[in-house]
């Protein structure tokens, strides 16, 4: 019988040990191009990364406290404003975003501020292809942007959200523009003081769905810049005509008490290569300078 050096032995097991280790390990977590990687752009600690613009009032002027975070929540509030005076507020992600989808959850808490106008009654909104806080005026009264309009119902009033509204702007619905500055959804209306998840997908100047609970409650295409309502604002920025295919969000505040509790965003823009290790199969804008 051959005998082995022991050096060789203890070598054979411990080659042995390692090969069994390595089996025990979790397997490397693979891509899963399918799986939605949201992203919050709220932290739920404070407004970084957002800027306030209130109309009358220069860019990141918070006047009154007006927007501040308690309990984990963006809340808008008056309880400091003596009067409104068409101090129509706007707070703005950092970034411009062009193909994307926005999850947010609101609610209305109270009570329309005395002199604000009627059409302000739990009434707000999120703002998307906005021109950017720092080009606006101190008394421009809305961005220059395309609205998607959150609206409370009291008691049992029928009141549609998630319409469109459209402060300088222009869209299309079936190849033709939409005359009117504001059209409703087909959403049902949602009163008292609960949370509506609302979402808003966003595919650059080629259209734009509001969604509720996954449903389309609203489609309309080709924003482009255009129209009235916004006033004060500097000329060198309303080019009429112009294809809007990106621009800024806002959280909007119109003199009553909202709050929001959850701002996400999905980026459709990103690695579209299959064989890539961040391929996700949901992007639809291809940016394949990002892939790994």
């Amino acid at each position: 019988m051959k005998s082995f050096p022991l050096t060789h032995t203890f070598l054979a097991l411990a080659s042995l040990t390692l090969t069994f280790a390595c089996s025990q390990q979790a397997p490397i977590s693979q891509n899963d191009p399918a799986q939605e990687e949201w992203v919050k752009i709220f932290n739920g600690e404070n407004l970084d990364g957002w800027t306030v613009k209130i109309a009358h009032h220069e860019v990141g002027d918070n006047y009154a406290d007006t927007y501040r975070v308690e309990d984990g929540i963006i809340k808008v509030v008056y309880d400091k404003h003596t009067d409104f005076e068409e101090r129509f507020s706007h707070i703005y992600w950092h970034e411009p975003l062009s193909h994307y989808r926005l999850l947010i959850e609101y609610r209305f808490t109270g009570e329309l501020m005395h002199d604000a106008p009627s059409y302000a009654r739990r009434n707000s909104g999120v703002m998307i292809h906005s021109q950017a806080p720092e080009t606006m005026p101190k008394d421009q009264n809305f961005p220059i942007s395309v609205e998607a309009q959150f609206l409370g119902g009291e008691g049992d009033e029928v009141r549609h959200t998630m319409n469109v509204c459209t402060p300088g702007t222009e869209i299309y619905m079936n190849g033709a523009m939409v005359e009117a500055h504001c059209t409703q959804s087909t959403s049902k209306t949602y009163a008292g003081d609960q949370w509506v998840t609302v979402e808003v997908e966003v595919l650059g100047n080629a259209s734009v769905k509001h969604l509720i609970d996954g449903e389309v409650v609203l489609e309309y295409q080709t924003p482009e810049v255009g129209g009235g309502i916004v006033t004060g604002f500097d000329p060198t920025q309303k080019p009429d005509g112009k294809k809007l295919s990106e621009g800024y969000i806002a959280l909007q505040g119109e003199g009553t008490p909202v709050e929001f509790r959850r701002v996400e965003l999905l980026s459709l823009t990103g690695c579209m290569e299959p064989t890539a290790a961040n391929y996700k199969s949901y992007y639809v804008k291809p940016d394949n300078s990002l892939c790994e």
